[in-house]
């Protein structure tokens, strides 16, 4: 059994401190007060909410498109349909789990693919982001041509970021299960968070859409920042095992764009950031030695590359934030 302690180091005496310092707080408010991108930041350490402003944007309780931290929600209720026992193993390949997803056109070996594969972005098929998104989302199956795409790594081997990878796993999900992923997402998550969570984009076969395009107002982003950063539990309920969570805060992978680490849905940062990354700028984040949980949007309307605005978030979660706890 994980045990919490072995992830916190941070003195007693840290948090028991409700608040940050006029001089924290005063120096993130200037940082942030440059990034004409970002819309909200909030910190909470322990149970205290610590910094919570919105310089921009639709504020602190309106929703947001959490875009790719879709893909941490889905890596979540992977967790729970393995606590249920309603998959038999994350090892489990699709042809067990959800056999009538595969198409008769299948790439030959898809249904070996995991559901690790899929959940650490290494199925090894042509990736469905970037330049691919569009012809992908304008197909008549999505499930079906993800599928169906050329297999350009071994399984499990290569991280290829690709939606259409999450996607797959969410309708495998909604397969082993027999609810939807809105379904599980709003009783597995929205209902012990206390969280709304509303409909979001379906595929053309009714699947919602794994991976992206998920709206929750950043208060609920922050709530689920603390129940990674508690290790699946919220409230004193477990809501996620701790095995899950512990599982999915290794590195099986690691992107090419920005050197983070990958986990189960989760980017693993150098200086002990787990974190859900969604274009634009948007971010679910845990410190586990800080005792951190934080929740950024962003404009959804503007990149933000490693080399950019998203290595500015990094900057900012790195210097002030560290700094000021």
């Amino acid at each position: 059994m994980i045990d919490r302690r072995q992830f916190l180091t941070t003195s007693a005496a840290t948090l028991a401190a409700p608040t940050l310092g006029r001089a924290a707080t005063a120096q993130i408010s200037q940082t942030i007060a440059g990034m004409d991108q970002l819309h909200s930041l909030q910190i909470q350490r322990g149970p205290d909410l610590i910094f919570a402003e919105a310089p921009r944007g639709p504020g602190l309780n309106r929703l947001a498109n959490i875009k790719s931290c879709s893909k941490s929600v889905v890596a979540l209720l992977l967790g729970a349909a393995l606590d249920r026992g309603e998959v038999p193993s994350v090892t489990a390949p699709l042809k067990e789990v959800a056999p009538r997803l595969l198409p008769s056109n299948a790439t030959d070996g898809v249904g070996d693919i995991t559901l690790e594969d899929l959940v650490t972005l290494r199925a090894g098929l042509e990736r469905t982001s970037g330049g691919n998104y569009g012809d992908w989302v304008s197909s008549r199956n999505w499930v079906a041509d993800a599928l169906s795409r050329p297999m350009v790594a071994e399984p499990g081997t290569r991280m290829l970021y690709s939606t259409g990878s999450t996607h797959v796993l969410g309708a495998a999900l909604a397969e082993a299960t027999g609810q939807s992923l809105l379904q599980q997402a709003r009783e597995r998550l929205g209902d012990p968070l206390g969280i709304e969570i509303p409909a979001w984009t379906r595929d053309p076969q009714g699947y919602f859409l794994g991976g992206n395009e998920m709206a929750l107002r950043p208060t609920a982003m922050l709530k689920i920042a603390t129940l990674l950063r508690d290790l699946g539990q919220y409230d004193g309920q477990q809501v996620i095992s701790r095995q899950w969570i512990a599982a999915s805060v290794r590195p099986y992978g690691q992107s090419p764009w920005s050197g983070l680490g990958y986990g189960y849905g989760w980017f693993l940062s150098p200086s002990g950031y787990v974190l859900g990354r969604g274009y634009g700028g948007q971010i679910i984040a845990a410190h586990f030695k800080r005792d951190l949980a934080i929740a950024i949007t962003s404009d959804p309307t503007r990149p933000a590359r490693s080399g950019g605005y998203f290595g500015d978030l990094m900057r900012l979660l790195d210097g002030p934030v560290l700094a000021s706890v």
